[in-house]
């Protein structure tokens, strides 16, 4: 088993920058994917980023590009989503989730799940 637990979420103005981190812990080895997902009042789950541990590769919903960064650090089993210009319709609880094999924006597949950070963004 894996279990997942985010941090580094809270309230910001429009404009500003976040950090999450998504630290990892269990069967770590299991691990091929890590993703982040976000869900705000009313709305399904949504894709934002998501990364493959061995290899780095990344992968980001639209809404994102050019704005948020997903990294790794493989020794300390942690991912990190770093936000930048952050909007008042970024606005959710963001989800970390890990699966064992390739998998990006299909929120059904993963297999593990974090409990979430509340990110809230004022105008």
């Amino acid at each position: 088993q894996v279990q997942l637990v985010e941090s580094g979420g809270g309230l910001v103005q429009a404009g500003g920058s976040l950090r999450l981190s998504c630290a990892a812990s269990g069967r770590t080895f299991s691990i091929y994917t890590m993703g982040w997902f976000r869900q705000a009042p009313g709305k399904e789950r949504e894709f934002v980023a998501a990364i493959t541990w061995r290899g780095g590769s990344t992968y980001y919903a639209d809404s994102v590009k050019g704005r948020f960064t997903i990294s790794r650090d493989n020794a300390k089993n942690t991912v990190y989503l770093q936000m930048n210009s952050l909007k008042p319709e970024d606005t959710a609880v963001y989800y970390c989730a890990a699966d064992r094999s390739l998998v990006t924006g299909r929120a059904r597949e993963y297999d593990y799940w974090g409990q979430g950070t509340q990110v809230t963004v004022s105008s």
